[in-house]
C-alpha cells in the first residue's frame, strides 16, 4: 500500500477510537481526571532520563541531561501547577449575580511535535489535554520518530492504567505531510496545539481548525547600565547552553549601549564565549539559514565544536561555551538577526538606551513578535518602560530567558508552549495550560424584566410579581418628589 494512504488510514482509524475516547472522558469526574494526569507524571518522571537519552541519540540536538531535565519539568513542576486547577464540571458560581460557569472538553486535540524537544513536549501535551479532559492524537516529526512513539507509549500505558479509555492518547506511527493534513483538517479534531517549524504553524492556523500556534522565537536581551554584567552574562550564557539553545525562548542576541560594549564583552569572553572575527563571521554566516531562509538545522542544538567544524573556523578553543558575532543589521542580509536554536549569539552596540528600545523592537518584528524579550537590570521604571513598548508576550526580568520563558526560574505558568498573540499570529499570549483547553460554559438567572431596561414603564397586561422593597421604595420616594415640585 502506497505510504501516504496508509498514514492517511491510520490517521483516520485513531480519530474514530478518539472520538469515543472523547465520550467516556466528557462523561468523568474532575477526580478521575486527575487520578490520570498523576499517573502520567509519575510514569513521565520515572522515565525522563531513558527518553531523554533516546531523543538526543535519535536527533542529535541538544543534551542528555538537560533533555531529562526538561522531560521532568513537564512531569513533575507541570504536574504541581494543575493539580488543583478545576477544569471540569462546576467552576465558578456567583449567587448574588446568578451565574454558574461550567468547564467542558474542547475534544478530539491535534499536538504537532518538534524534533528539538520531542519527548518533553508529548509528556506536557498529554497532562495538560488530560487534566482538560480531551483526548490527544500525536503527529510526529520524523526525525524524532521513535522517541516520540516510546513517550506515547510511556504516557499511554500510565493513563490507561488511571482508568483513560482506549484511544485518549495515540500517535501516528507512520508520519507523513499527507497524514497531519488529513489530521489538522478533519471534522471530529476540534483544536491544534501546534509547536514546531513555521511552515507547520501557518498550516496549523490555515487548516480551518482552532488552532495554538507559537511561531519562532528570537527574543534580544539587554544589558542595562545598572546590571550586575557578571552575573547577567552568566544568566544569558547559562540559559543559551541549557540543551544547547534548542528552547525557542532562549537569547538569540545581545544588545547593550556603547557605554557598556567594553565591560559586557570582557565578561562574554572572562564567561567562555569566543567573539568571532570579521573573517569567522563571514564564514559562519553562511551556514545559519538555508537558501529558502529558514533555520539551517546543521547548526540546531550541536555544540561549539560542530558547529566550529562545519563552518571552518579552526581558532576556536575547546573550552568556548557561546560563538558571539557583532551584528549591525536586521532582516535579509543579516543572519544572525535571525532565530538561531544553536549555540550562536548576535551582538549589538547601540548609542543610547533609546536606539536599543528601536533595535530590539525591530529585532522582534523582523521574527519572533509576540514571543519573548529579556532585560537585565537594577532599574524596575526601566524594566517596565521597555515591557511597554516591546512586541513581546513574556518580558523576562534578571533571568536566564530559556528557563524563565518556560517558567522553571519565574512564576509564570509552567509550559513548553508559549503563546505568541496576535502580534506574533497567534490565537493566544499565555504559557499554554488545561484551562486553554475547555470551553466554559455560562448559565445565567434573569434577574431584569423589559420594563426596568425602558426605564421602569409600566407594562400593559403584565403579570402581578413579588416586588423588590427597596426598588419599591425608591420609586415612591421619586414619585413623591415630582408631587412637591
Amino acid at each position: 500500500m502506497d505510504k501516504d494512504l496508509q498514514s492517511i488510514q491510520e490517521t483516520r482509524e485513531l480519530l474514530r477510537q478518539a472520538k469515543q475516547a472523547q465520550r467516556a472522558l466528557a462523561g468523568m469526574s474532575q477526580e478521575q481526571l486527575d487520578k490520570i494526569t498523576a499517573a502520567i507524571a509519575v510514569a513521565a518522571g520515572e522515565h525522563a532520563r531513558r527518553l531523554a537519552d533516546m531523543a538526543v541519540e535519535e536527533t542529535g540536538f541538544g543534551k542528555k541531561e538537560d533533555k531529562e531535565l526538561k522531560n521532568r519539568f513537564a512531569a513533575t513542576t507541570l504536574y504541581e501547577a494543575i493539580r488543583d486547577e478545576k477544569t471540569h464540571g462546576i467552576l465558578a458560581e456567583n449567587r448574588e449575580k446568578r451565574t454558574i460557569d461550567i468547564g467542558v472538553p474542547v475534544g478530539i486535540v491535534a499536538g504537532l511535535v518538534p524534533s528539538t524537544n520531542p519527548t518533553s513536549t508529548v509528556i506536557y501535551k498529554s497532562m495538560i489535554c488530560m487534566k482538560a479532559g480531551n483526548p490527544i492524537i500525536f503527529s510526529p516529526h520524523p526525525s524524532a520518530v521513535n522517541c516520540i512513539l516510546e513517550t506515547v507509549n510511556v504516557v499511554r500505558r500510565a493513563a490507561e492504567g488511571a482508568g483513560a479509555p482506549a484511544g485518549s492518547i495515540s500517535c501516528i506511527t507512520t508520519p507523513t505531510l499527507e497524514a497531519t493534513n488529513a489530521l489538522m483538517r478533519h471534522d471530529d479534531t476540534r483544536l491544534i496545539l501546534a509547536t514546531g517549524g513555521g511552515a507547520m504553524v501557518k498550516a496549523a492556523y490555515s487548516s480551518g481548525t482552532p488552532a495554538i500556534g507559537v511561531g519562532a522565537g528570537n527574543g534580544p536581551a539587554y544589558i542595562h547600565h545598572t546590571a550586575d554584567v557578571r552575573l547577567a552574562v552568566k544568566r544569558i550564557l547559562d540559559s543559551k547552553t541549557f540543551d544547547n539553545g534548542t528552547i525557542c525562548a532562549s537569547e538569540q542576541s545581545i544588545v547593550v549601549e556603547r557605554r557598556m560594549e567594553g565591560a559586557v564583552t570582557a565578561e562574554l569572553k572572562a564567561q567562555g564565549a569566543y567573539l568571532l572575527d570579521d573573517e569567522e563571521h563571514r564564514l559562519l554566516s553562511k551556514f545559519i539559514l538555508r537558501p529558502n531562509g529558514t533555520m539551517n538545522p546543521a547548526i540546531v542544538g550541536k555544540s561549539v565544536e560542530t558547529v566550529a567544524k562545519l563552518a571552518g573556523l579552526t581558532r576556536v578553543p575547546p573550552t568556548a561555551r557561546v560563538l558571539v558575532a557583532r551584528e549591525t543589521g536586521v532582516g535579509p542580509g543579516y543572519p544572525y538577526s535571525n532565530e538561531k536554536l544553536g549555540l550562536i549569539l548576535a551582538y549589538y552596540v547601540e548609542d543610547s538606551e533609546e536606539a536599543v528600545l528601536r533595535r530590539c523592537v525591530e529585532i522582534l518584528e523582523w521574527e519572533g513578535a509576540g514571543h519573548t524579550f529579556a532585560i537585565h537590570t537594577e532599574d524596575a521604571d526601566t524594566a517596565k518602560r521597555f515591557a511597554a513598548a516591546v512586541p513581546a508576550s513574556r518580558v523576562l526580568v534578571n533571568t536566564p530567558a530559556a528557563l524563565g520563558g518556560i517558567g522553571a526560574t519565574t512564576c509564570l505558568f509552567p509550559a513548553l508552549t508559549l503563546g505568541c498573540g496576535a502580534v506574533g499570529g497567534s490565537s493566544s499570549s499565555n504559557n499554554i495550560g488545561p484551562l486553554d483547553l475547555i470551553n466554559i460554559k455560562r448559565v445565567a438567572w434573569g434577574v431584569k424584566e423589559l420594563e426596568e431596561l425602558r426605564g421602569n414603564r409600566p407594562a400593559t397586561g403584565y403579570a402581578p410579581c413579588a416586588v423588590d422593597e427597596s426598588l419599591l421604595n425608591e420609586l415612591v420616594n421619586r414619585i413623591i418628589g415630582r408631587l412637591s415640585v
